[in-house]
Formats: structure tokens, sequence, C-alpha cells
């Protein structure tokens, strides 16, 4: 199935020529592959670049083993450049190569090369590209299948769409698997036998039966916040297992680093500060999250908020989560009382409040879903998304709200 990802295809055509590696990272299978080698090929054969001059080498294909020597590869690519003109040279999975990153840093200087690779999650990770790079690599983060990006390809309905993306998620692969059964099963051996040997292998985890049981835990209480110390005091409590807090924090940081899950952590907007801890933690994919918990934790709320935070985050937003303090009278005394909005969202000088309500049945839930937003005492947009049928419409404090699918599929939706 050919779905298209112009999102990020335009991310990559827009970085043409600036003198940086272009370096697409990702978890593994969510299709770097086919955007560099399919999309962004096709684009460059349409832009008028000759074929001799696009060199593609997928260094995973058993075919071009000895190119994973560097100096075969550097030999390879030398011989293919054959006048002034520009040459893009596109590598995929170029973390099979020793010392890659010296073959990729001698491109730099050649004015008539345009380097394009990917890489995968056990190696390649934006902290490598930093530290490798230095300055001169450029990284676009490739995810999952947005919805819609899926709803493109899929044959069928919106509901009936948004209750398959909701249960197995993104990844490209699942349209060509045709039965649930078989769905399952790819999604748990791809958890199993790719993600965590990945980690096994790149961090030498010494105890994986723990690091495995962290994320049922967390894949388990997706929208809730929490900590290491909340989540050692979990694995003594309910696991009967002990996990330091130093540990828990490595293992998370790790889960972030290889893309399987994603940290918001908490802004108080009225104090404009940030509060380290609690925080919430969000699934990159919730086909990969359900897979953990072999498919038996089906929220609709907790997976409809996962959703929109991973559809902010494609849009290029940082998110966080926030926090209103306020003062209420309760037996005569003031208390301090904190209410949540769920998205805090930045992009340049743009921000959004956005508050993730699955069903608004009545006035006194529609009040509380109001309530933190009424209490923001700025101008920034404000909004409410309901899997409601509602019409996109502004209250009469200016929230704007919104139906879930008129925010999936319209990527400007958040322009009123």
């Amino acid at each position: 199935m050919r779905v298209s990802r112009n999102l990020y295809l335009n991310r990559l055509v827009s970085r043409k020529h600036n003198g940086m590696i272009k370096i697409v990272t990702g978890i593994r299978r969510c299709g770097k592959s086919f955007l560099l080698f399919d999309l962004f090929g096709k684009h460059l054969e349409d832009s008028g670049v000759p074929a001799d001059h696009i060199v593609k080498v997928d260094l995973e294909d058993r075919h071009n083993k000895h190119l994973r020597n560097p100096d075969a590869l550097m030999a390879h690519i030398d011989g293919m450049l054959t006048d002034e003109n520009m040459h893009y040279v596109l590598l995929d999975e170029v973390q099979y190569v020793d010392e890659f990153e010296d073959v990729l840093n001698s491109y730099l200087k050649k004015p008539n090369v345009d380097v394009y690779v990917t890489g995968s999650n056990s190696r390649f990770l934006s902290k490598d590209v930093i530290t490798e790079f230095r300055g001169r690599g450029d990284e676009i983060k490739i995810t999952p299948l947005s919805f819609g990006e899926f709803m493109s390809a899929y044959d069928g309905d919106n509901m009936h769409g948004l209750a398959e993306y909701l249960t197995y998620g993104g990844m490209p692969k699942l349209f060509d698997i045709k039965d649930e059964e078989g769905k399952a099963d790819y999604l748990r051996n791809l958890f199993m036998k790719t993600y965590l040997t990945d980690i096994e292998e790149r961090y030498n985890i010494k105890n994986c039966d723990d690091l495995a049981e962290l994320i049922d835990v967390i894949a388990s209480s997706i929208g809730g916040l929490t900590n290491p110390l909340k989540l050692s005091n979990t694995f003594k409590s309910v696991k009967n297992a002990k996990i330091s807090q130093p540990t828990i924090k490595t293992y998370l940081e790790i889960l972030q680093d290889v893309f399987l899950v994603k940290k918001a952590v908490r802004y108080d907007i009225k104090g404009r500060r940030y509060i380290d801890t609690p925080a919430k933690y969000y699934f990159e994919d919730l086909g990969l999250r359900n897979a953990r918990l072999n498919f038996r934790q089906q929220e609709s709320t907790h997976l409809v908020e996962n959703l929109i935070y991973n559809e902010l985050r494609i849009r290029g937003m940082s998110v966080d989560v926030g926090v209103v303090a306020h003062n209420v009278r309760e037996d005569g005394k003031n208390v301090r009382k904190q209410l949540e909005v769920d998205f805090v969202c930045n992009q340049g000088s743009k921000r959004y409040y956005i508050q993730s309500a699955l069903h608004i049945p009545t006035e006194e839930k529609m009040s509380q879903e109001l309530e933190s937003l009424k209490r923001i005492d700025d101008s920034f947009l404000k909004f409410v998304i309901t899997n409601d049928p509602v019409k996109k419409h502004q209250d009469e404090n200016g929230i704007v709200i919104m139906n879930l699918f008129d925010f999936l599929l319209d990527s400007g939706s958040l322009s009123i």
C-alpha cells in the first residue's frame, strides 16, 4: 500500500542543498526507507534529476554487505560522481557502516554532493546526530502514520477508521495484513524482537524483565501523572519487585531515546514556569502500546488523548501539560487548588491551550472541561476537542469547540 507522506517529504525537499547531512530518524518500521527511496527519489526524478545522479544504497540488504566497509562505500559513491553537476546520495540504514560519521562528513566538502541517510533506533538517535555531527547534521524525525495519513489509504468511514487506528495504530506494514490476529502478532513480534532487542544491544541492559515490566506500567497509565518515585512504589506494591528510582529514570530516558514514548512535562501557566515532576508519558504508536498489554486495556478516553498529543507533535509543536492554580474558599479558609489543561502547545510565537474530552453529554460536563481554560487570562486560542458531532464554533468565552475528526483531518484546524 502506497501512502502519501507529504508532510515529511516537504520537510526533506525544503532542506535540499543546505550544506548539511539530512538524517531521517524514527522508530523502526515507521516508513523511513519508503520516504527516502520512493517518495523523495521520485521527487528528484520528477524535478529533472537524471537517474544516474541519484545514488541509492540499501545497506540493510545483504547484497550490499560489501559496501558496509567504509572505504568500499566511499569508492562506490565516488565512482558514481561522473561530473560537476549535483548528485544526490541516499543511504538507507547507514549505521551498518563502520565509521559512518567520517564517511558522511567527508562528503560535506564536495559542492556537487547532497547527502540523505536513514538510521535505525539501535544506533542512530537524536543525541547521536547532535554528538557525531556537531551542527553538520539536519535531523528529520518521522513517526508512524498519522490518523490523516492512515485514512488516506483506509477503505472505510471515519468512525470505523478511528476504531481501527486506536486499536492497531499507524505502522504502514499493517495495510498488507488483512486479519486481526495477524496484525496483533505483527505488533507483538515487532516490539519483542526488534525494539527490545535494539535496546538490549545498545544499552547492555542486564535485567530486561524489569524494563519490559516498566513498559507495561507506562502503557497501562497513559495520560496519568507519574514519576520515578511513584513508579518505584508501584513495583513494590503491585509487582512485588524492587527497582531503584535512578534505574527507572534511566529506563524512561532510554524509551524516549528510541522513540517508543514521549514525555510531557507540567507547565504552570500563571506562574510561567515548568514543574519538573510528575510528568505524563505517551506512546509513539497506539498499536504498539496495545500490543504490550495484549489489547486488554482499550480505554477510549486515554487513547484519544494520546492520539491528539501525537497529532500535535507531528504538526511540529512542543507540547506540555498545563496547570492553572487558583484559590477557593473552603471552611472559612483560602485553599489553593490546581486545574489541569491537557495540552499547552507552542509553535514559534503561537500558543494553543487544548482540552481533550471524548464526550460531553451534559452542561455540567462541559462546565468542567471549560473551567481551567476560562481561568487562563491571556489571549491565546483555547480549544475543546470532542468526539461528539459538533460543528466548530466559539462560545461566549472565546473557547473553540471542535469535533475530533475536524481536528485530525485538517492540518489547519487550529486556525480560526
